[in-house]
């Protein structure tokens, strides 16, 4: 049994591994697949930046490249260090669109319209495909889990994990734009720069505590890359259990023969 099949429940496995230590593993997993600490300060620095320095002097150029220099920084680091840098281009990516929709339309605030769009895209993206009972959260988490897709037809109490885990993803998105857009309209840019700031990290830890929550009490993962290491080493030890009876049967068929 690997790390990430151990059990959820409150009693001691057959093999020695506890409740606590599943948690753990399933705690750790989460926070390699959403970037953790240092992923979360890369999403937050540069709309930070950005907002600071507009509310100062209202330059829309100064912001818009300070944002996306410091973006762009980070990506260096990640590369120079050889760490992952998923989380940092994608931060990249998100404040280049930010850049270049701004500088278009001269609308400081539009630097937060795609990464607000892209933000009801994915709640939209968790809702429907929680209700298509192919939850996002679940293709998201399956590759780190080592479970890949089995959860779908093998452990249906993992899928419905994953299902609850989506819409909430979905439902706590959703609320963030319901906050967010109505401010685009309505406030200025400071204000909706600061309030967009102040909303990065709370939903997404709610979000993340949600899904440790009904993962942690969900049956463990099926890890099929040691179910498939473990056919071929069983496929490995038949052929080469054939190929000795056929070594030892050899010499009597000749004999035979004589």
């Amino acid at each position: 049994m690997t790390s990430l099949d151990k059990p959820t429940t409150e009693e001691t496995s057959a093999d020695g591994t506890s409740a606590e230590d599943a948690r753990a593993v399933t705690e750790a997993a989460l926070f390699e697949a959403f970037g953790g600490v240092r992923g979360m300060v890369e999403t937050v620095l540069p709309g930070l930046l950005f907002v600071s320095i507009y509310t100062v002097n209202k330059n829309l150029h100064m912001s818009a490249l300070a944002a996306l220099g410091v973006a762009l920084v980070m990506v260096v680091v990640r590369l120079v260090r050889r760490d992952t840098v998923k989380h940092a281009f994608s931060g990249v990516f998100g404040v280049g669109f930010g850049v270049v929709f701004a500088m278009m339309t001269g609308n400081a605030k539009d630097f937060y319209l795609p990464g607000m769009l892209y933000t009801l895209g994915l709640a939209l993206a968790y809702i429907v495909t929680a209700l298509a009972g192919v939850p996002l959260i679940g293709l998201m988490l399956g590759p780190v889990f080592k479970e890949n897709l089995s959860w779908r037809t093998r452990n249906p109490g993992r899928k419905k994990a994953y299902t609850k885990a989506s819409w909430a993803w979905g439902l706590i998105l959703l609320a963030k734009c319901a906050i967010l857009f109505p401010l685009y309209w309505w406030a200025d840019t400071t204000q909706l720069g600061w309030v967009l700031v102040a909303l990065k990290i709370p939903p997404f830890l709610l979000a993340v505590y949600l899904t440790w929550v009904f993962l942690a009490k969900a049956p463990p993962p099926i890890d099929v890359f040691a179910e498939m290491e473990a056919q071929e080493r069983a496929e490995e030890e038949r052929k080469a259990a054939a190929a000795e009876v056929e070594s030892e049967g050899a010499p009597a068929g000749r004999h035979r023969r004589r």
